[in-house]
């Protein structure tokens, strides 16, 4: 693919080892019908009660690793899921948030501690996302100081652009469609998904599958931020305080 052209990524939150087991599989023989790799968010150290009920995935670790080893890229999704504040930091998708708000050094706690257990796990995180896709600026500091991670999957624009020293990946809707971007990214929760979204994911997989690309270092490139980016940026936070 051109990297002129517009491009798609798919985005899978919540993975951990307490997840919906028969969703999560029925998305990898989709996604591997289709030649798609995602990018996958794990939960290291799952806390959250809305993702406990689903019961234990023994094998989860394993899986991850053969996941991982097929060409899917593997995120640090928070560490324990559990939210703490009220406040929606520097992307303010929600006001809710792992991380926002929080000092520097209990964020530099939570991202060394889920961090780490991946690593206990044989998984390299090259991405960072946080919970409700909300952070702050000593979230990213944290990063620098615990991690080798320098890519953020969470903000508002057309492409890819690097800024204080990360690479940040556009996020702009949970459910794929056409969208007028350079580069999109789709976020899906497999553990929450119906028959129909499946259905018209899989319509849309079938149709735009030239579109879609893995994440790799090519996607990178050190663009500033820009008045066009800005702009989207300011319209769909405005839409999101409208309740649009």
């Amino acid at each position: 693919m051109n990297r002129g052209d517009r491009m798609y990524l798919l985005r899978l939150d919540d993975a951990s080892p307490y997840m919906n087991g028969p969703n999560w599989a029925r998305m990898e023989r989709l996604l591997d019908r289709y030649s798609i790799k995602p990018i996958v968010g794990i939960i290291p150290d799952n806390r959250d009660p809305n993702l406990l009920q689903y019961g234990r995935v023994d094998s989860f670790w394993q899986n991850a690793a053969l996941l991982e080893r097929k060409g899917w890229t593997m995120a640090l999704h928070g560490c324990t899921h559990v939210y703490e504040t009220e406040d929606g930091g520097i992307n303010p998708v929600n006001k809710r948030s792992e991380f926002a708000g929080l000092p520097l050094e209990r964020q530099k706690e939570k991202i060394r501690e889920g961090y780490g257990i991946l690593l206990q796990h044989g998984i390299q995180a090259k991405i960072f996302y946080a919970p409700s896709h909300t952070y702050d600026r000593n979230t990213l500091q944290a990063l620098k100081e615990e991690t080798d991670i320098r890519v953020v999957s969470d903000t508002v624009a057309n492409d890819v652009y690097y800024e204080g020293g990360f690479f940040f990946i556009p996020q702009q809707s949970g459910r794929v469609r056409s969208l007028p971007f350079r580069l999109a990214t789709f976020c899906y929760h497999p553990n929450t998904m119906a028959e129909r979204d499946f259905e018209v994911l899989e319509a849309f997989l079938s149709a735009n599958q030239n579109r879609f690309a893995a994440f790799d270092e090519t996607l990178l490139k050190e663009r500033n931020r820009g008045a066009y980016d800005r702009l989207l940026q300011k319209i769909y936070f405005l839409r999101r305080r409208n309740g649009n």
